[in-house]
């Protein structure tokens, strides 16, 4: 049981890491090359097609499983632990930046250049920085797993 929900945290892991590393590698900047009433509506549609039970199943279940691995595997704890705590800090910068420009982005209004100036540089930051630590964390995952075959 154990080495099955550490194998389903890496994969969630991997495929959360996976949605940002697209974001920052391809959505954005070809929004980026759009039209400021584009790239508001564009990114406004995203927030809204997001949010849905795939999505949340490995938004939420990466570090969900990752903090339930860390009891089940006493081998590479050091590793899974490491992974679960960059998947929360994912969580955290999602919730303590993201969202909050997300919901401005909704209530901005038509003055889609201005409503774009204050999203798009802070956010596309934001999120680079998600991807690279739910890459960590996936990595950190690998590691255990790796270990756990010793």
């Amino acid at each position: 049981m154990s080495t099955v929900v550490l194998v389903a945290a890496l994969v969630t892991a991997g495929l959360i890491a996976g949605l940002f590393y697209a974001y920052a590698c391809s959505v954005l900047p070809g929004l980026a090359r759009a039209d400021d009433r584009t790239f508001v509506e564009g990114m406004r549609g995203i927030n809204v097609a997001i949010i849905n039970p795939v999505f949340m199943a490995t938004f939420l279940g990466a570090p969900l499983l990752a903090g339930v691995a860390v009891f089940l595997n006493p081998g590479p704890r050091p590793w899974v632990i490491a992974g679960f705590v960059f998947l929360v800090a994912m969580i955290v910068i999602t919730g303590a930046v993201n969202i909050p420009l997300n919901n401005a982005l909704d209530k901005g209004g038509d003055d889609y250049a201005a409503v774009r100036a204050r999203f798009e540089t802070v956010w596309v930051r934001w999120n680079v920085l998600r991807a690279l630590v739910s890459t960590a964390g996936f990595g950190c995952l690998v590691a255990a797993v790796l270990t756990r075959r010793g």
